[in-house]
């Protein structure tokens, strides 16, 4: 349905009730609201559901990631825009026929984003069923297997030593700090995908500890940061053995902390794990 061919509710009207209700970017949700419903009653319900509170991109359906249409389900965690400079990270070591784990996968978008503009053997994997649900059917294009289990324990167990890109966009917000999160995300996303302990480094500490053993020799795993939580993050890495960097982008105000797994094991030594 395009703006145009709304018959009766118009579009002035639809930006000046999501304004009213808090929306900074009224006239950006009503197009986009116009454009994916069916018809003038489901314009409605859509703008009714995003007044009440609902996310965008769940009265929508699909979250844009990287130029890409991710479905996106209620209960299901929307991919953030700072994190496709976790994916352009990635994308900078991926070499054609890689293989890709996409780990607490959510929707799937960060294993998609990479799949779209690289050739890759792509993995995913989540804890949440909603999300497995809809990973797999954002993944169908890139022939992407989708696991449910908890981290590395879903996985099958050919891929241990194998992978050589590791996404892992995991919960990473302190818990005494979810409270202060927007409503849209404390609401209506699970907390499992949000909260990340005491500090924060709760699930991350668990991925780097099992990572070296599942990484292929020079392998690398991607994680999302705050900026004032990268330091710690890089050096949780580090105490695993994996070579461990900060990268940041202002812009979409990103960070990201990336380690590698060394291409030969060190005399004496063992991958951790």
């Amino acid at each position: 349905m395009s703006v145009s061919s709304v018959p009766s509710f118009d579009l002035g009207s639809v930006v000046d009730r999501l304004r009213a209700a808090g929306c900074v970017f009224a006239e950006d949700e009503a197009a986009m609201i116009a454009e994916t419903a069916r018809d003038d009653a489901e314009l409605r319900a859509m703008v009714d559901r995003r007044i009440a509170g609902l996310p965008l991109e769940h009265v929508l359906g699909w979250a844009s990631f990287r130029g890409l249409r991710i479905a996106v389900d209620p209960g299901v965690f929307i991919p953030r825009r700072r994190t496709e400079f976790l994916v352009a990270e990635a994308l900078r070591v991926t070499a054609p026929g890689a293989v890709v784990l996409d780990l607490g996968c959510g929707s799937g978008a960060l294993g998609a984003a990479i799949a779209a503009e690289q050739q890759v053997s792509l993995y995913a994997a989540d804890i949440e069923l909603a999300a497995v649900r809809c990973a797999r059917r954002n993944l169908v294009p890139w022939r992407g297997s989708v696991y449910q289990g908890d981290l590395f324990s879903a996985l099958p167990d050919e891929l241990r030593g194998r992978i050589d890109v590791l996404l892992a966009n995991v919960p990473y917000v302190p818990t005494n700090e979810i409270r202060l999160l927007p409503p849209e995300a404390r609401l209506y996303e699970p907390h499992v995908t949000l909260d990340g302990g005491p500090d924060g480094l709760t699930t991350l500490r668990r991925v780097a500890a099992a990572a070296p053993e599942w990484l292929a020799p020079g392998g690398h795993v991607f994680v999302e940061m705050s900026e004032h939580q990268a330091p710690l993050a890089r050096a949780v890495l580090a105490e695993h053995g994996l070579a461990a960097e900060i990268v940041a982008d202002d812009d979409l105000g990103a960070t990201v902390v990336y380690g590698i797994k060394p291409a030969a094991a060190r005399a004496g030594g063992s991958p951790a794990g």
